[in-house]
């Protein structure tokens, strides 16, 4: 075919959702000497075209639902730019052909680009090796314990961090792989009574549309069924609920710079005599390093020096080791700054380490709420959610309740939804946006 001898050298992007093509492109990319590119299909057309500029990509595979958003992004390439071929992609769709697997000459070959979120800033392009994929794909099914012939449902989207190497994974261990295009409550318990799914990944807004689903959606599970979630940290009291449906909750945490989930919130076996709120407020912390991490601390960002672990004092997350990415993509600065000289990488990410050596997240570093001299996590504040009708009065009396004062909030702002990633986490650079927009707060300001 006339693309296929391009997949030879060069990179290969993918737009698209969770069907069979794009887990079959997982393997035929790398193995045809390619560099696999997953594209978010959520993203904007501006992004979009941003990204394809940035990586130089020469092919992209394009599901027929995404047509439209390729085609815009390509007419704003500048002038003289290369257009990639694009290949749309349907489903059934022909068999994509590959290269024997033999043909890595050299393990520390590239494999992998990702985009990071760009939470907090602009997208950078986070590059892995077959190498660290290989060990931490190893790493995430010992981990998760992860026995011969699972059903894994396909829930965490693939152009997510490669779904922390689970489309290699799963291959290792001969499953059943059920995709699902679109991911709602209603798919999801379907897709589980339908096929005795054991196992699924996804972010902790799955985890609250699975317990929050009606009881004409909800569906008996056909036995337990593991979760693997990561990303935002997830409430303690959406974990409680779920597993009170009968579900198994496994949290770590990871980031695009990172092939996998590089801790794990591993279960002691004395906790099994906790209380069910205690078992969701342990489970709900990130945990200590897998395997394959190599090293992880949390340091004061001023002096250098490790944290107490005293579960309260918040410093910057680092990690090094084979868990770490080659670098950013056409950006050795940016590669610098977050990995220094002494071989750490500063995640940018703000928490705390208890006394029996779990991590546990705050906040992003960008995140941290000031107020008065204070920081404030983020996280916490969000974890402490109210139901119902509200005014602004019951959240200031509950706020008064349970946080110092200088947390409890000058004024509240009432949103259907709050502005999130494809992963759950809150966008706060466009909240501070809009709090921008709105002027001073004053007193006792409620605002719908």
């Amino acid at each position: 075919m006339q693309w296929n001898s391009a997949m030879q050298n060069g990179l290969v992007s993918l737009l698209l959702p969770n069907v069979p093509a794009m887990y079959e492109m997982h393997f035929g990319v790398p193995m045809s000497g390619a560099m696999l590119n997953n594209i978010n299909t959520r993203l904007d057309t501006r992004t979009v075209a941003v990204l394809l500029r940035h990586s130089g990509s020469k092919l992209i595979f394009v599901d027929p639902a995404s047509l439209m958003l390729i085609r815009d992004a390509l007419r704003l390439l500048p002038s003289g730019h290369p257009i990639p071929c694009v290949i749309p992609v349907e489903d059934p769709h022909e068999e994509f052909p590959g290269a024997p697997a033999d043909t890595l000459t050299y393990e520390w070959d590239r494999i992998v680009l990702n985009y990071t979120s760009g939470t907090t800033s602009q997208p950078k392009g986070v590059v892995h090796c077959h190498r660290r994929t290989f060990l931490f794909t190893l790493d995430s099914l010992i981990e998760w314990a992860v026995l011969p012939r699972p059903t894994y449902l396909w829930t965490l989207p693939m152009f997510h961090a490669n779904d922390w190497s689970f489309p290699w994974g799963m291959a290792v261990v001969d499953a059943t792989n059920v995709c699902l295009r679109r991911v709602n409550a209603a798919t999801v318990y379907a897709a589980m009574a339908s096929h005795g799914v054991t196992h699924l990944c996804g972010a902790p807004v799955v985890l609250n549309m699975l317990a929050n689903a009606p009881e004409g959606v909800r569906r008996p599970l056909p036995g337990k069924v593991r979760i693997r979630t990561a990303g935002a940290p997830p409430p303690a009291a959406v974990i409680q609920r779920t597993k009170a449906i009968g579900f198994e909750i496994s949290h770590g945490y990871a980031l695009t710079e990172t092939v996998g989930l590089l801790v794990s919130c591993t279960w002691k076996g004395e906790w099994d005599s906790f209380p069910a709120s205690e078992h969701a407020r342990l489970k709900a912390r990130q945990g200590v390093r897998t395997s394959s991490t190599g090293k992880v601390d949390i340091i004061d960002r001023e002096t250098g020096s490790s944290v107490p672990r005293d579960g309260s004092t918040m410093g910057e997350i680092v990690f090094r080791g084979g868990c770490v990415m080659l670098g950013y993509l056409n950006d050795d600065e940016a590669t610098k700054a977050a990995i220094r000289e002494d071989g750490w990488f500063y995640t940018g990410d703000i928490g705390v380490m208890h006394p029996d050596g779990y991590l546990e997240i705050r906040d992003r570093s960008k995140d941290v709420i000031i107020n008065a001299g204070e920081n404030i996590s983020s996280v916490e504040v969000e974890w402490d959610d109210a139901a119902g009708t509200v005014t602004m009065a019951d959240i200031t009396v509950w706020c008064r309740e349970r946080m110092p004062q200088y947390m409890v909030p000058r004024m509240v702002v009432f949103r259907a939804e709050l502005p999130k990633t494809s992963t759950g986490k809150i966008q706060k650079y466009v909240l501070r946006n809009l709090a921008m927009e709105m002027g001073p707060a004053r007193k006792g300001d409620g605002r719908r």
